[in-house]
C-alpha cells in the first residue's frame, strides 16, 4: 500500500507547467498571445511575446490594444507595435494562435 495517495497505477496524471515555463513555451514556438490586463475588462492585448523578466514583465512585438465589444460600441483594434508591459499590469496569457 501506497502512502502518497492519488489512486496508484499513474494513469491520468497531469504535470503542471510553471508559469515562467509556460511563458518561455510560448516565446520559443514564436506563438501569438492573448494577454488579458488587471482591471481593464474590456482590453486585452493581442501579439509575440519577444522577451520576459522573473517579474512576468513582458516585451509583446507586434502588439494590438483590441478594445472588447460593448452594447454601445463594436470591437477597436489599434496596432501598438513593440511594447513593453508590467507584470503587475498582466492577469492572464493565453495562446491565440501558433506561428
Amino acid at each position: 500500500m501506497s502512502g502518497r495517495g492519488g489512486g496508484g497505477g499513474g494513469g491520468g496524471r497531469r504535470v503542471l507547467l510553471p508559469p515562467i515555463n509556460f511563458i518561455f513555451k510560448l516565446l520559443q514556438t514564436h506563438a501569438t498571445v492573448q494577454i488579458w490586463l488587471y482591471e481593464q475588462l474590456q482590453s486585452r492585448i493581442e501579439g509575440k511575446i519577444r522577451g520576459f523578466d522573473e517579474f512576468m514583465n513582458l516585451v509583446v512585438d507586434d502588439a494590438v490594444e483590441i478594445r472588447l465589444p460593448t452594447k454601445t460600441e463594436e470591437e477597436t483594434r489599434r496596432e501598438l507595435g513593440r511594447i513593453l508591459l508590467k507584470g503587475d499590469n498582466v492577469t492572464c496569457i493565453a495562446c491565440a494562435s501558433l506561428g
